[in-house]
């Protein structure tokens, strides 16, 4: 009997410090593991990793220019102050976040005021563990006007042309075929400055003019540059901890420089910072801008670290031409899942359509550029495999682009991830490529540009 009154006085303790505590507080908080925040033009992204699955939702808010959060059973805590100081001056959408407690019929949790710098479509949505991550909730605040690549092109060559370019045609806000127009106009000027010539002058200044021209082309080229992995996906990692995204960005940033360099070619970015983009988002944006090549640009990693030397790969419709190769799309196609899809809004009708559109033009093309860069890339240093490989990566399932992919070494090799960190090698690459691109074209001039899509 005595053991009998113990356990029930000990029931009835338990049961008061329950009623005197509050539920909440007994039930053990989930811990926040990490806070980080990646501003980007396109987005920028939220994300709160923890070690349990958290709920959250938008709360509605009077003040257009405020944001609120609201996260279930979430109690104040050191990781999630440090949010508050991450905010950074250039972030595009947000201005500042503020925490405070909430309480909802009863339940207790944080909310996130989120200052805004423009109006905003906000998409809220969970993780499950994987890779090196725990469960993550991810807010990406989307510009309610995104920008449009085409559209940025179109006044980067406004800018680089002159005044007369924006005036060309007066009261048109977006002509048919942008690109096609600007072009037509940079002709217009040449032929007006040719005819104001002296005749005298003639004979000389007309071989100098040819002789600036591309011989293969008379348009603009249009290069689309996709940096592998991006914000939440930071990719391989070395041994000496060097980030596969943060290389690839460096060697498209300076292979930009080239492109841009020649009077007929310009490069877009598909991220041209630390920002996580979906695949078929880095195919979307080529095919905006009506790219004449897409060259995405990795760094490789195996299991092991002896293996060494640079690769490019090309797509294949009929399986991997060797199981290294399968091996490696799967793990780039694994992309999204590490950095982070919203999968409720993702686009299933351009998803398929982007698997079923693969072309064998398509694929003969990507050949040869891939053949032309594998060429260049063994003037720098040590190849994989001296031939082009091909396996099914999403991302070169443009249709109507020819597409590489280009390891430019192994990052898990301690000796190729000392080279990649260093400025003069990265320099290296950045001109191998660019000699690739310039061998391409010589051999495969650009067909005329189709309008906009």
């Amino acid at each position: 009997m005595s053991d009998q009154g113990s356990n029930r006085r000990q029931w009835l303790q338990a049961s008061s410090l329950v009623l005197w505590l509050g539920a909440g507080q007994v039930a053990s908080a989930a811990q926040i593991l990490a806070v980080r925040l990646w501003p980007a033009k396109d987005y920028t992204r939220l994300t709160l990793e923890s070690d349990e699955l958290l709920k959250a939702s938008p709360s509605p808010s009077a003040d257009p220019s405020r944001l609120l959060l609201d996260i279930e059973g979430l109690q104040l805590q050191a990781g999630l102050e440090e949010l508050v100081g991450k905010v950074r001056s250039d972030d595009p959408n947000i201005a500042a976040i503020r925490i405070s407690p909430y309480s909802l019929q009863g339940a207790q949790g944080l909310r996130l005021v989120i200052e805004l710098k423009q109006a905003v479509s906000p998409q809220v949505f969970s993780l499950r563990p994987i890779a090196g991550y725990r469960h993550r909730l991810v807010l990406d605040l989307y510009p309610s006007k995104p920008p449009d690549p085409l559209e940025a092109l179109i006044a980067d060559l406004q800018q680089r042309q002159g005044p007369a370019a924006s005036s060309a045609r007066p009261g048109t806000a977006v002509p048919a075929d942008p690109l096609g127009e600007l072009i037509a106009e940079r002709d217009r000027r040449a032929s007006g400055s040719a005819a104001s010539t002296p005749p005298q002058a003639a004979p000389e200044a007309a071989p100098k003019a040819a002789s600036a021209r591309p011989q293969a082309s008379d348009r603009l080229i249009i290069v689309a540059l996709d940096p592998g992995h991006g914000g939440e996906d930071p990719g391989a990692i070395g041994p000496g901890g060097t980030r596969e995204k943060d290389v690839v960005l460096q060697i498209a940033l300076l292979l930009r420089e080239r492109i841009n360099a020649r009077p007929h070619m310009r490069a877009v970015l598909t991220r041209d910072a630390d920002y996580f983009v979906p695949l078929q988002v880095r195919v979307q944006k080529a095919r905006r801008v009506q790219a004449d090549l897409l060259i995405s640009i990795h760094a490789d990693a195996f299991f092991t670290p002896r293996p060494q030397g640079a690769s490019v790969f090309v797509l294949s419709e009929r399986g991997a031409s060797s199981s290294a190769a399968r091996w490696l799309a799967d793990k780039e196609n694994s992309a999204d899942a590490v950095g982070g899809v919203n999968l409720r809004v993702r686009d299933q009708g351009v998803r398929q359509t982007l698997l079923d559109m693969s072309t064998t033009a398509q694929i003969n093309d990507s050949l040869q550029l891939g053949g032309a860069m594998l060429g260049e890339l063994s003037r720098v240093g040590k190849l994989h495999k001296p031939r082009v490989e091909q396996a099914g990566f999403a991302v070169l399932k443009a249709p109507d682009i020819p597409s590489v992919l280009v390891e430019t070494a192994f990052i898990s090799n301690p000796d190729e991830e000392l080279r990649l960190r260093e400025p003069d090698y990265q320099q290296q690459l950045a001109e191998a490529l660019m000699r690739g691109i310039e061998r391409y074209f010589a051999k495969n001039p650009p067909l005329a540009r189709n309008r906009p899509l």
